[in-house]
């Protein structure tokens, strides 16, 4: 052979030698755990048979997904977590995923006993724990209890589902850390539990609430750190027919969605100047007598008057428009923006509702076709905004060019003196499309610069 040929082989070779080396567990133990932790815990687990060496990594990978219905019965999951959170095995855990179900889609599985939660939290608690998802069957009734969890000086993120809190007004509550919070039919059992819960977090800026359960008369978010808060309450959720209202106090609040069909009061004492509100409120049953409700659109109205972005539903806005059949809104001096989902009869409220609104220059519109209620729609005020502000215009529902929609542009085109950008939609671009830009361009335009765009 000549040298070439060796040569060629001893690569060859080498290469060979290479390829069989096992390079992975040649790493450092915590650079194999960082690998593993963007792994699911099931599949992480998996690698305890590769060797004697992986045998006990994957105790010490600071994730862990721990779910019930992947188990076959109940005491192989205990079993399992009770290892997991064996201190003397287990190192830091920073994200814990704990879900409990009474039941899965092929077979009846159900854990009767979830008291070992405690100590799995207490455990967790002692590991520096930074998120926590728990997500339990509505079946159970697991009571967190102000033990050491309740003091975690650790938690940056917290999710609870169908999880009750005990009564917490009497002990000690603290997270230093927690900047996220999310509760999903969290049973409360008094205001002053949850109050706590929000006010126990010096830095929390994210409350994401989903249909709370109690029996208090009002919720109150008293927070001087929270940027976001969205809270869900669906009345088909709610077996009391006293429906707890909501008092919202943070200064620094600039993004609130609400969609609450149930609460029967909603007042805001405190908001970031300009903020963004998304609104679906109803201000409680049907059953509430008319005296209460005005009384309660009007605080909740004071309350919001310095929004920068507002949206509002249909629902919403109907109520709205029947509350300036009884007295004026107050003016929204600070609103730039305003998306308006209507039911389209109520358009001939929308010039008196902008005349609250001086200073806006953004107008969405949507909403549900019916071009013979639009027919008989008529505008003849112009507010102040069309005068001097408004200056993008979107009408997110596709025209065909009817004349009740050809009224409505006219309205806007004729009398909106610095409007930049009309954005209209259509729903068939091949056959309505030249006709309609005709159409347009022989409607008088009270801003000369203004565009419109036909999508």
């Amino acid at each position: 052979m000549d040298g070439k040929g060796k040569a060629s082989q001893a690569r060859s070779k080498g290469l060979s030698s290479t390829l069989k080396e096992d390079r992975l567990s040649q790493l450092p133990d915590a650079l194999i755990c960082q690998i593993l932790y963007h792994l699911y815990t099931k599949e992480s687990v998996k690698t305890s048979v590769l060797s004697k060496r992986w045998r006990h990594l994957w105790l010490w990978v600071p994730s862990l997904e721990l779910w019930s219905f992947n188990f076959t019965d109940s005491n192989s999951f205990v079993s399992f977590g009770d290892r997991i959170f064996d201190f003397s095995r287990a190192s830091c855990i920073h994200k814990l995923s704990l879900s409990v179900f009474a039941e899965t889609e092929d077979r009846l599985y159900s854990v009767k006993d979830v008291s070992f939660l405690t100590s799995w939290l207490d455990a967790a608690t002692k590991r520096k724990i930074q998120h926590l998802d728990l997500h339990l069957s509505e079946k159970f009734h697991f009571y967190m209890k102000p033990l050491k969890f309740y003091q975690c000086e650790t938690l940056v993120c917290l999710r609870l589902f169908d999880v009750a809190l005990d009564d917490a007004s009497a002990h000690f509550v603290s997270f230093p850390c927690l900047k996220t919070m999310r509760l999903d039919r969290v049973l409360c059992p008094n205001e002053s539990t949850f109050e706590k819960l929000v006010s126990s977090c010096p830095v929390l800026e994210e409350l994401e609430v989903d249909d709370l359960l109690g029996d208090a008369n009002v919720f109150r978010v008293r927070s001087q750190s929270l940027k976001r808060f969205t809270l869900v309450r669906d009345y088909s959720y709610l077996s009391n027919p006293a429906v707890p209202g909501v008092v919202v106090d943070a200064p620094l609040l600039s993004r609130l969605s609400i969609n609450d069909l149930a609460s029967e009061s909603f007042i805001v004492n405190n908001l970031a100047p300009k903020a963004r509100l998304d609104i679906t409120i109803t201000f409680g049953s049907v059953d509430v007598d008319e005296f209460s409700k005005t009384s309660g659109i009007r605080s909740f109205l004071l309350g919001i008057s310095k929004v920068g972005d507002m949206t509002l539903c249909a629902d919403t806005f109907e109520l709205l428009c029947e509350f300036l059949e009884l007295e004026p809104l107050p003016q929204f001096g600070y609103m730039s923006r305003l998306y308006i989902g209507l039911r389209v009869s109520y358009l001939k409220w929308l010039p008196t509702f902008l005349e609250i609104c001086p200073n806006l220059k953004s107008l969405i519109l949507m909403w549900e076709c019916s071009y013979e209620e639009m027919e008989q729609v008529s505008f003849t005020s112009v507010p102040e905004c069309l005068i001097s502000s408004l200056e993008f215009v979107d009408i997110q529902v596709p025209i065909l060019g009817h004349a009740a929609e050809m009224k409505l542009v006219r309205y806007l085109l004729k009398n909106s003196a610095v409007l930049k950008k009309l954005t209209l939609r259509l729903s068939d671009l091949s056959t309505r499309e030249k006709s309609l830009r005709r159409r347009l361009q022989r409607i008088p335009r009270a801003s000369t610069k203004c565009e419109v765009v036909v999508l």
